[in-house]
C-alpha cells in the first residue's frame, strides 16, 4: 500500500496533462531546462580563479583605479 504501481502514475499523468495541457507543461520543462543551464554555467564562472576569468571577459570595459581618490574624471563637450 505504500507505493503506487505503474498504473498509478499513468493515472496521474493523464489527469496532469488534462488539466495544464501540453503546450504549458512543455514550456514550463524549457523553462526549467534553462533555468538548470544559467545555474551551471553560474556555478561554472565563480569556480574560475580571477586570471581566467580577467582573460575570458577581454570585451567588457573596465575602470582604471587613480592614486587621487577625489579626481574626478569628466569629458568635456563643446557646443556646435
Amino acid at each position: 500500500m505504500g507505493s503506487f504501481s505503474i498504473w498509478h502514475w499513468l493515472i496521474v499523468l493523464l489527469i496532469v496533462v488534462m488539466v495544464f495541457g501540453t503546450k504549458k507543461l512543455k514550456n514550463i520543462g524549457s523553462d526549467l531546462g534553462g533555468a538548470v543551464k544559467g545555474f551551471k554555467d553560474g556555478i561554472k564562472e565563480g569556480g574560475q580563479n580571477p586570471a581566467d576569468t580577467a582573460s575570458a571577459s577581454a570585451g567588457q570595459v573596465t575602470q582604471e583605479t587613480r592614486a587621487d581618490k577625489n579626481a574626478i574624471d569628466v569629458e568635456a563637450k563643446q557646443k556646435s
